[in-house]
């Protein structure tokens, strides 16, 4: 019941493919021919889909009106496969087979096996044609036909040069090329053409020029030259493995416009790797890459790639290394991954013979140190954008706290002291000031008075800007000792001695930086030099410490807001 629907199901995928898309009337006007009339016709007009379609419908209508006619129904689906959609051969393949068993002819079935293969190996599905040419051959065994036994040992021959087995391709096919010599000019066309690609592959070169020589010469005396760009393209691989790069390129592009016409696009990635290798022999480089780019556009296309394909992406992995693309270099890691899983389906024998730069084991190593060292890229530019960022912020902070420090700076009174009249007497509080000063019950009262009076000029004459002003030689200035000099200065000023002194002399700095241009010009240790510190850095600290801001920044901020005033 299961096997009734599936034929019924592939009469109504023909009937729609091929039936309702002709005429009627062409129809019916061929429904009174023979069947040897219907068929000479489908072979005159073989390369014109639109007239073969008219007579596989006609076949098929026939052959289902006759009960039982099995042989011209296998014959009819087996018409439908090659002018037929791709998605609908395999079901036209089936159903041919699936009549063909019911003649019980071991010649027909055979043939439909072989059809099928060939239906297969179009799919690039090299395994499953192998399998189906090998029944085949099972059942031509058993008839004496040697148009069909060499059909399927050309077959064959095809299947096993693909998988790379080389001589045994060669043992068929000399055979092939012997029968049809005689027998099949457009099959001993095909049989050179295949034979010249097996002795390439085991490096007879001289060889295989002779063989591509012959092709094209036979094949225009057969007035039949669709082989004549296979046997050139054949022969633009063969100068490339001679090393004649030159040559081979012009060869290959001889080639090419044809074979895309053809739209056969096995041999147009095939040509397109041996551009790209003797490009990159030629050191064309960035041609090479295009060409093997064209590879991988096809590859992603079809889902297809043959083993001595696979070199271009080891070529392009290494380019993209070479020019520290880690981007690029992933990708087509992950894609030659995906090559290998693909051969290794139908190519493991070949696998093994072949040379691989990179193998599985090293493309997946490969794979996950550029991923690693990707992310720790990514995470090492985080890391640097964070420090950026955070030092940006920082210096935001920054920049706003110094302004703020300036503006409190240029607002703080650090005027120095004005003149005093130095014959003008001390005179000494009276009644509650004179408790007041009493509170430092060591000095006299009038001695401590005489002590103020001597610090305020000393500030007024700057003695404080002395180099190594300390505590001894303050009270020296005084007239007194340093015991009493750090009394009234902590009492007066409010201060440690050498803070005070330190403060007087940043004061000085501060104001003259304020007042006058020149000093902004002053290096710090001009300017330390000019307040009498001892050391550039014990200014420069001193300075941040007393304002909050250095030096530099001052002056900067000072010229930078003299400057804008003056545009103004």
């Amino acid at each position: 019941m299961i096997q009734k629907s599936y034929i019924l199901l592939l009469v109504l995928i023909t009937h729609n493919g091929f039936s309702q898309r002709n005429n009627s009337s062409v129809e019916d006007s061929l429904s009174n021919k023979s069947f040897d009339y219907l068929y000479e016709q489908y072979g005159n007009n073989i390369y014109d889909p639109s007239k073969t379609k008219i007579y596989v419908s006609a076949l098929l209508k026939k052959a289902k009106a006759e009960k039982r006619n099995f042989k011209h129904l296998t014959l009819a689906y087996k018409s439908c496969i090659l002018n037929a959609d791709k998605s609908l051969r395999l079901l036209y393949a089936d159903s041919m087979i699936i009549n063909a068993k019911k003649t019980n002819s071991d010649e027909l079935i055979g043939s439909s096996y072989i059809t099928k293969g060939i239906v297969h190996y179009n799919r690039l599905e090299h395994s499953k044609a192998l399998d189906n040419l090998l029944i085949a051959d099972q059942y031509i065994a058993r008839v004496d036909n040697p148009a069909l036994v060499h059909k399927a040992k050309y077959e064959i021959s095809k299947i096993k040069y693909y998988l790379g087995f080389y001589h045994e391709a060669i043992s068929l096919i000399r055979e092939c090329v012997t029968f049809f010599k005689e027998e099949n000019d457009h099959a001993y066309l095909n049989s050179l053409h295949v034979l010249s690609m097996c002795y390439t592959k085991i490096g007879k070169h001289d060889l295989v020029t002779e063989i591509n020589n012959l092709g094209i010469k036979n094949g225009r005396v057969f007035e039949d030259t669709r082989m004549e760009c296979y046997f050139i393209l054949s022969e633009g691989i063969n100068q490339c493995h001679k090393h004649n790069y030159n040559v081979a390129i012009n060869k290959l592009n001889t080639a090419l416009p044809n074979i895309i016409q053809a739209k056969d696009q096995a041999n147009q990635s095939i040509a397109y790797f041996y551009l790209g290798k003797s490009n990159w022999e030629l050191k064309n480089f960035e041609t090479a890459i295009g060409y093997f780019k064209k590879i991988d556009k096809l590859f992603e296309e079809e889902n297809y790639i043959l083993p001595e394909l696979r070199k271009g992406y080891e070529y392009l992995i290494d380019y993209y290394k070479q020019k520290n693309d880690t981007d690029a270099q992933l990708y087509y890691i992950n894609q030659l991954l995906k090559v290998d899983k693909i051969l290794g389906q139908d190519y493991k024998y070949l696998l093994k013979k072949i040379v691989k730069k990179y193998d599985t084991k090293e493309l997946i190593m490969a794979k996950s140190k550029i991923e690693n060292a990707m992310v720790l890229t990514r995470l090492a530019a985080c890391l640097l954008v964070s420090i950026m960022a955070g030092i940006i912020i920082h210096l935001i902070r920054k920049n706003k706290k110094n302004q703020k420090l300036f503006d409190e700076l240029m607002n703080r009174n650090t005027a120095l002291p004005k003149e005093i009249n130095e014959s003008e007497e001390v005179i000494l509080p009276t009644g509650t000031e004179s408790d007041k000063l009493s509170t430092t019950p060591e000095i006299n009262p009038e001695l401590e008075a005489a002590i103020v009076k001597r610090l305020e000029k000393f500030e007024l004459t700057k003695k404080y800007l002395e180099k190594d002003m300390n505590l001894s030689k303050m009270a020296t200035l005084l007239q007194t000792n340093s015991k009493y000099v750090t009394k009234i200065v902590a009492k007066h000023r409010g201060k440690g001695t050498i803070e005070y002194i330190t403060g007087l002399k940043l004061d000085y700095i501060v104001e003259m930086l304020k007042t006058d241009s020149k000093y902004r010009n002053y290096t710090n240790t001009a300017l330390a030099e000019e307040a009498g510190f001892r050391t550039t850095q014990n200014f420069t600290r001193a300075f941040k410490k007393h304002t909050g801001i250095t030096p530099t920044y001052f002056s900067y901020k000072l010229k930078k807001s003299t400057n804008t005033d003056n545009e103004q």
